[in-house]
């Protein structure tokens, strides 16, 4: 078991998931009543027998968890509250943005498959891989059912005996969520801010175009906040936080620009092979890579640095300098 003892009398716990960074870290906090708990993991048998090691460990059952937060919709930390809701019979908060679009991608009736599918293809993605890529949204569903049944999160929460700050960070998802301790400069991140990998930024059917913007900006208000230490969804925790934060941001500067020098008669397709030709891809991996990209030309086309041409597919091209020799 993977189970680190933290501020507050709480418990960082890795939930193994089927992806390359091998865990979620959610977050086990003992009340006087009982339990809360922060982000669950995907529904799929190894985190649920994970769950049970860890109940059996505390010596506690499913019902002892009486609340559950969610950082974000994202099915590797809300995959399994459903089934968690289900068994323990908790009270479950999230960002009613993300609860919207808990629903939209998951739920009874949904399109979101098909406008993701359209959203590709409009951006030159191969008809095969397009299917590939809706192919596994399809099959991903059964690691998020049943979903949850949510109420929205106020602005001040407690737990660990300790009042917390709800601060919305869109970006990584629109309504992604962080929690902050003042007292002692501890921040529950999610996925906001993470030590040895940068979150995907991606453009979702039916969320924000502009998710880079967003992102870029709840960096920035991140620093107005005393933080001396973030605990993170994936990986080890963040102690030189502005440090990290302006890697972060630096980073997404570097890439802005050489998406730039891309952006030639390109399609979206055609830039994403460029930038992760180091790697083979697989259906997974190209959706957020599809979207990633897209989340960059849509900044720099917002900023007026590229345009796009609305053919079928879409075609960027650079916007080069007055007096420049290529104007």
């Amino acid at each position: 078991m993977n189970i680190e003892k933290i501020e507050f009398g709480g418990y960082r716990i890795g939930i193994p998931v089927p992806f390359p960074m091998k865990y979620v870290y959610c977050y086990l906090f003992k009340q006087n009543n009982g339990y809360v708990l922060i982000d669950v993991g995907l529904n799929y048998p190894a985190a649920r027998e994970m769950w049970q090691e860890i109940f059996d460990h505390f010596e506690i059952g499913p019902q002892d968890i009486r609340t559950i937060y969610l950082t974000h919709f994202h099915p590797d930390h809300s995959g399994l509250s459903g089934w968690m809701q289900e068994h323990s019979g908790a009270d479950l908060f999230m960002n009613e943005v993300d609860a919207r679009m808990i629903e939209l991608e998951w739920g009874e009736g949904n399109v979101y498959v098909a406008r993701m599918k359209e959203m590709v293809l409009q951006h030159g993605v191969p008809v095969d891989l397009a299917d590939e890529i809706t192919d596994q949204m399809d099959n991903l569903q059964k690691n998020v059912l049943p979903l949850p049944a949510s109420k929205p999160i106020g602005d001040k929460i407690e737990f660990g005996e300790k009042q917390w700050s709800v601060i919305h960070t869109p970006g990584h998802s629109p309504g992604h969520i962080c929690f902050f301790q003042e007292e002692e400069g501890i921040l529950i991140g999610g996925d906001h801010v993470l030590e040895k990998i940068t979150p995907n930024i991606s453009v979702m059917p039916g969320a924000c175009q502009q998710p880079l913007h967003e992102y870029i900006d709840s960096l920035r208000k991140l620093k107005k906040y005393p933080i001396k230490k973030i605990y993170p969804a994936h990986h080890t925790p963040v102690l030189n936080v502005n440090e990290r934060i302006d890697e972060l941001i630096q980073h997404h500067e570097e890439r802005l620009a050489y998406i730039e020098s891309l952006a030639d008669h390109n399609t979206t397709y055609e830039i994403a092979k460029i930038l992760f030709s180091y790697k083979e891809l697989n259906s997974h991996q190209w959706r957020f890579a599809i979207a990633e990209t897209i989340a960059h030309l849509n900044y720099l086309e917002r900023e007026g640095r590229i345009t796009k041409q609305n053919q079928d597919p879409i075609v960027y091209i650079k916007k080069y300098k007055i007096g420049s020799k290529n104007t």
